[in-house]
């Protein structure tokens, strides 16, 4: 049985709907909550199953409010690319793994943006992306992967809204199990909010039920991409 390694940077931002589809294939995860005293991070010999890198809240990575653990998660992720290992990053996370990959990140205000996204690759997630999908983002700074990044999908803006490094690397700029209430836990537990975040409750409530129904083909394509249903290999 598999077991991912999950590293939260707020108590409110989890991996919300995505744990239904891995408890339901008897995926294990463990979380890890490196800004609780005395929480520890994970061990870079025990990822091989994976790592997920969650979003942040107000914590970004371009200078301005970087999280506490930056560098410590740039070179976790760094180890899941050199070995292969399969690496996911949401948002902020998505940030760390563009920096481990070689690329950089923005500096850009927090806000709480609510769109969709659509695919701009036929092959994304072994075809199973749906050529648009609702798109949350909740995040502080920008990602911006690397030259070798295949683009998977854009934004209204088109910029890039899922990408994939290597075999087994993606970066996710929205979270696509997001809930409304990791939003209102988020806006509870810090003292910053972005701007018209009413607005953006408003317009999440609306396509919850879509968000949720456009990641069963995500996560079926996720799952098969990184050998999640595979049995472990004894001798890592």
């Amino acid at each position: 049985m598999k077991l991912l390694h999950v590293v939260q940077h707020t108590s409110a931002e989890f991996l919300g709907q995505i744990e239904d589809h891995l408890e339901g294939r008897n995926i294990r995860f463990r979380y890890y909550r490196p800004f609780a005293a005395g929480k520890a991070m994970p061990k870079a010999e025990a990822m091989a199953d994976g790592l997920i890198l969650l979003g942040g809240g107000p914590w970004g990575s371009a200078g301005t409010r970087d999280v506490p653990t930056l560098q410590k998660e740039v070179a976790l992720a760094q180890t899941c690319l050199a070995h292969e290992w399969p690496l996911v990053g949401i948002g902020l996370g998505a940030q760390i793994v563009a920096l481990a990959a070689g690329g950089r990140s923005e500096p850009a205000p927090l806000s709480f943006e609510v769109g969709s996204a659509r695919r701009v690759s036929g092959s994304a997630l072994n075809g199973y992306l749906p050529l648009t999908y609702p798109l949350a983002v909740y995040m502080r700074d920008w990602p911006v992967p690397p030259p070798h990044a295949v683009i998977l999908a854009q934004d209204e803006r088109e910029r890039p809204a899922l990408w994939q490094i290597g075999p087994r690397a993606f970066g996710f700029v929205g979270h696509p199990g997001l809930k409304v209430a990791m939003v209102e836990d988020l806006i509870m537990e810090f003292d910053e909010s972005p701007a018209g975040i009413e607005a953006g409750l408003a317009r999440l409530r609306q396509i919850q039920r879509a968000l949720e129904d456009a990641l069963v083909p995500v996560m079926t394509g996720l799952v098969q991409v990184m050998g999640w249903m595979e049995p472990s290999d004894p001798g890592r």
